[in-house]
């Protein structure tokens, strides 16, 4: 079994506020909530918080935007689309993703106040 296959779409519903921070390893200044920790751990998505962080850095629209909607969607054949919303439906940025693992077809994350966290934690 891999550590992908423990993250489920119930799992993230007992996520409603956050007991601990946790700091962003390369984007220090970025925070995320007890829900995004664990969907990093039992989803094997550390990247995908690489993404939402590093984009702040690195990605002049993204970072424009002080509320953002991170939605991956992951296909059929394992391959995905990451999109940054502005939380008004407005698509700022869209990456191609050509492989994960990923265990959920989708999963939307927030970001504002350089803290990432889930929708049910707000």
């Amino acid at each position: 079994m891999t550590t992908t296959a423990r993250l489920t779409k119930s799992d993230l519903d007992q996520f409603t506020g956050t007991e601990h921070w946790y700091r962003h390893a390369l984007k220090r200044n970025v925070l995320y909530t007890d829900g995004v920790q664990h969907v990093a751990d039992a989803g094997g998505a550390h990247w995908l918080l690489d993404q939402i962080a590093l984009s702040q850095r690195y990605v002049c629209q993204v970072a424009r935007e002080p509320f953002q909607v991170g939605k991956l969607a992951v296909r059929a054949d394992q391959s995905a689309t990451l999109t940054c919303e502005d939380g008004n439906g407005k698509q700022v940025r869209s990456r191609e993703i050509r492989f994960t693992d990923f265990p959920l077809e989708e999963i939307t994350l927030w970001f504002t106040n350089n803290v990432i966290y889930l929708p049910s934690e707000h």
